[in-house]
């Protein structure tokens, strides 16, 4: 494929290419969007492909045999993402989300975490290194991700009925599966997991409660449980709000039957309310983005597989980061890492993204399609 030739899956979502302002600041950790948001966690997708087909993400009527995914060549490489990292962490960045798709279909992953994990911040800290996975490849692969450096993993999981599960995932992969994914995952030394349900009302509600008390009574405090509504996200899902259900609700719910109280965030921008059992059995999350939505502390960027840079989970228009990283200046130099910083800078420094606040006021725009789940991570 010659230089100038755009593969056609790279125009699924076109983005400029981002300004480098030529007087900028060194970064100094302390920037922040027109609402004064810091930025400091930073989602990383690096593959746009999953095995399994869950109806809210990755529909198997639109993503079929047919559906055309991204190219090798398009996909950033690991000294890419890495690099891009370290610049975000230079802006402020301390958490690092790997995600996808499914993260553990990308190839040698575990050499991306170690890069990753030898990232500091301008304070000579280690960035919290994290990632999301379906648990389908986690029983080979736990062990081999802590050794590389991976502090912490969330595992998605929305029944523990074999037969909603096998239902949901659209590709009838057992429940126990998973479940020994997790298994894995505690016996690799991974200081802290989390499950994550998305709750569709009419579809897997009914598996509030057999979740819960699971996660309680086999792990307690070792394991937490969270809690999603169903989201618009994307322009496939079919999403409808009479499918979501209150996370106010499913609380009420759990209160009945396990006796709750609330916990202070663990830190800004957190995207879980977060609830103790009363017996010391742990905790659960519960992350209600379409209900009370928490636009107003957000301070996540979303990288996309190919280096597309989104400001929103929601976003319906990205940043091209990658023709920074791959391109050349004006004068024909590559781009520097000073550069680049200042482009990020610009680009953060401009961000006004709220879709969960306008969605619940009633004033979003029409007719823009927004970003696909698998493509930029959840």
């Amino acid at each position: 494929m010659g230089d100038n030739v755009i593969p056609l899956a790279d125009l699924r979502y076109l983005a400029p290419v981002p300004v480098v302002p030529t007087d900028a600041a060194a970064p100094s950790g302390l920037l922040a969007d027109l609402r004064g948001r810091p930025l400091r966690d930073l989602r990383i997708s690096v593959t746009d492909r999953c095995n399994f087909r869950c109806s809210y993400c990755m529909p198997k009527e639109v993503f079929d045999r047919d559906y055309q995914f991204l190219p090798q060549s398009s996909l950033l490489s690991f000294e890419e993402i890495t690099r891009a990292a370290r610049l975000f962490a230079a802006h402020g960045v301390q958490k690092l989300r790997l995600t996808g798709g499914e993260p553990l279909l990308r190839k040698h992953l575990e050499r991306l975490i170690e890069m990753l994990a030898a990232l500091r911040t301008p304070d000579g800290v280690p960035l919290d290194l994290t990632l999301t996975t379906n648990g389908s490849l986690l029983t080979r692969k736990a062990q081999a991700l802590a050794n590389a450096g991976l502090q912490r993993i969330t595992v998605s999981l929305d029944a523990l009925d074999d037969a909603i599960f096998r239902r949901m995932n659209d590709v009838d992969f057992p429940v126990a599966d998973v479940l020994a994914g997790i298994d894995a995952a505690l016996a690799a030394g991974l200081r802290s997991v989390k499950v994550n349900m998305v709750v569709k009302r009419g579809t897997n509600e009914q598996e509030v409660l057999p979740m819960a008390r699971h996660f309680r009574d086999r792990y307690g405090p070792a394991v937490t449980l969270r809690f999603i509504e169903f989201m618009d996200v994307g322009a496939t899902n079919g999403w409808r709000m009479d499918e979501v259900l209150p996370s106010a609700e499913l609380q009420r719910r759990i209160h009945e039957v396990f006796a709750l109280a609330p916990l202070q965030a663990a830190q800004p921008g957190e995207t879980a309310e977060r609830w103790r059992y009363q017996d010391g059995r742990g905790e659960i999350g519960l992350i209600s983005s379409v209900t009370q939505p928490f636009c107003g502390d957000c301070n996540r960027a979303r990288l996309s597989t190919e280096g597309k840079l989104y400001l929103c989970l929601f976003a319906s228009r990205g940043h091209d980061l990658r023709a920074l990283l791959r391109g050349q200046g004006p004068d024909g130099h590559a781009w520097t890492d000073a550069e680049i910083a200042a482009a990020l800078g610009l680009i953060w420094a401009q961000r006004d993204d709220r879709y969960s606040e306008l969605r619940s006021a009633g004033t979003l725009p029409a007719g823009e399609r927004r970003v696909e789940m698998h493509y930029i991570g959840g």
